[in-house]
């Protein structure tokens, strides 16, 4: 018996093989649901293949979270494959230009830019939530993916903002979702050398002597841990818990400056 035995799970915004989502998927799969991926643009034709290493071959969606037709026709695409229910929606998408926004560029980011990495990284939440709630019931999940937004860090500039108006988004959607007894939650992972990060100037800093500090240690390789987090909340484990943040970071998070 699995933790997801009998459940379908959309993970929205998979890449590569490096990628959270696409551990997720495959941790989602391991533990019997019946996974469907994202991507758009370009990037599909990169998801069409990696999706080959996963155990089992899923469906791959063409969709742009920020393409209304898209939104509106995603209930659709899901039952033309099949799909009468959505048990779990993974948000894995994020975005923030490298070259305008990131690596110490906060004081000169142009706004057309950060409201491109704010809608794509934070409202998309929303759209997404609202593009599968028509598949969502009562015992339904919503999980997302941000780096801790409490605090200002090296390198993060805009993207930490977008990442803050995600953390509310979330808490929102859960007062909103939760009479229809639809949770909605986030994963706080820590520093990991994915696609995204590597597009981050200045990643090593951030990311430096994380593994030291963290009292259970980290390896910023490992996107298991934090899978696993996001297929548990997804899971009938956390019937109660909804609006929080989980953190997977080998509790660095506690730790004082």
């Amino acid at each position: 018996m699995g933790l997801l035995d009998g459940k379908t799970v959309l993970v929205a915004g998979v890449t590569m093989d490096s990628s959270i989502g696409f551990a997720v998927a495959k941790v989602a799969q391991e533990q019997g649901a019946r996974v469907l991926i994202s991507n758009f643009g370009r990037a599909l034709s990169i998801t069409k293949r990696i999706a080959k290493r996963l155990p089992e071959e899923p469906p791959v969606l063409d969709l742009d979270v920020t393409n209304q037709e898209h939104l509106d026709g995603l209930a659709d695409a899901l039952r033309a494959e099949g799909v009468e229910r959505l048990d779990g929606v993974v948000h894995s998408i994020a975005y923030g230009n490298p070259e305008t926004l990131l690596g110490g560029k906060f004081l000169d980011g142009p706004w057309d830019d950060v409201s491109q990495a704010v809608q794509v990284s934070a409202y998309s939440l929303k759209s997404l939530a609202m593009a599968t709630r028509p598949l969502m019931s009562e015992g339904s999940s919503i999980v997302g993916l941000t780096f801790d937004a409490t605090v200002a860090w090296p390198a993060y500039d805009w993207m930490g903002v977008a990442k803050a108006a995600l953390e509310s988004t979330s808490r929102y959607l859960a007062r909103d979702l939760g009479p229809d007894g639809i949770r909605c939650n986030l994963v706080s992972a820590g520093p990991l050398k994915t696609l995204a990060a590597k597009a981050i100037p200045g990643f090593e800093e951030l990311d430096e002597g994380w593994g030291s500090r963290a009292p259970l240690g980290w390896d910023n390789t490992d996107q298991g841990p934090t899978a696993k987090a996001v297929c548990a909340l997804i899971s009938d484990f956390f019937p109660a818990t909804t609006g929080e943040i989980i953190h997977v970071d080998g509790g660095y998070h506690s730790l004082g400056a």
